[in-house]
């Protein structure tokens, strides 16, 4: 079935992690299936006027790279004075064809890619702060100034630079999706489960409800995607199994799944948490 077009509300954003080479099977820090995503991001990318690109860039010698570290190997952890550090095999290296965007990304609309892990000394997962965690990259900024205030997050790797970006787009004030099925992880270690935890805590604590898993029969098309995203968001998970053809103008995509990070604009006030992929009367 054909997928709409039509630009979805400006205050909207696609937020597209990380689609380059060296992240894609075959490369220096490979995801399993990263490739598989291209097709998916590239529909989705297609109903959103305003779409943000991340690519990592990384200087020689980045202190992220185990290369730099003597008698270090690829994913041991150190401390440095950011903090805990994975070591990484060298990847997306400045000028290197593993640090390009992947050649079938198609987003020939995207207004901004945003560079991120520039600086030799921090590493930099999220598209929002560095490690040290107070350093901004401007993207909030740059994404208030233009009244954007609603993100939908896309990319590599959903349990590193995924999880960072969406959660420090959640704390910047910005409604936040993650769509599940337009990501893949790296899950080392236990790595998915330990990036969610701070999710779960904070919005457990701030609004009394954990971050909920939904797995809708449609995601909108065109200018609809952000009036079914905002129902979702304020009214809970109910709008799941309320939107029809005869609700909502969808178009099925099967189990598309997001998971919502609440934002401030939350009216959801009952604590119970809700059962993955049902809604509650």
């Amino acid at each position: 079935m054909p997928l709409s077009n039509k630009p979805a509300d400006p205050r909207c954003a696609l937020l597209v992690i990380d689609m380059q080479y060296d992240f894609m099977p075959g490369g220096q820090l490979a995801v399993a299936d990263g490739d598989t995503l291209l097709p998916l991001i590239n529909r989705l990318g297609a109903r959103f006027a305003r779409v943000i690109i991340t690519q990592d860039w990384h200087p020689a010698g980045h202190i992220s790279f185990a290369s730099s570290h003597a008698q270090r190997l690829p994913f041991e952890s150190i401390n440095l004075p950011y903090g805990a550090q994975t070591l990484w095999p060298d990847h997306c290296v400045q000028g290197s064809r593993g640090a390009q965007l992947h050649a079938e990304l198609d987003l020939p609309h995207a207004q901004l890619i945003l560079r991120k892990g520039c600086n030799a000394h921090i590493d930099s997962y999220s598209a929002f702060l560095e490690a040290d965690r107070t350093t901004s990259t401007g993207l909030a900024g740059y994404l208030k100034e233009r009244g954007i205030d609603t993100v939908f997050v896309v990319g590599l790797a959903l349990d590193f630079c995924v999880a960072w970006s969406a959660q420090d787009a959640r704390s910047a004030g910005f409604n936040t999706y993650v769509i599940e099925d337009g990501c893949r992880a790296i899950d080392m270690n236990g790595s998915l489960e330990h990036a969610w935890k701070p999710c779960w805590a904070w919005a457990s604590s701030a609004y009394k409800v954990p971050i909920c898993w939904a797995r809708p029969a449609y995601l909108p098309t065109g200018t609809n995607i952000l009036r079914c995203a905002r129902q979702l968001a304020n009214d809970g998970a109910r709008h799941l199994s309320e939107t029809s053809d005869r609700h909502c103008p969808c178009r099925p995509i099967p189990s598309l799944a997001l998971r919502m990070l609440y934002g401030p604009r939350s009216r959801r006030q009952d604590p119970r948490p809700l059962r993955r992929g049902r809604a509650r009367d």
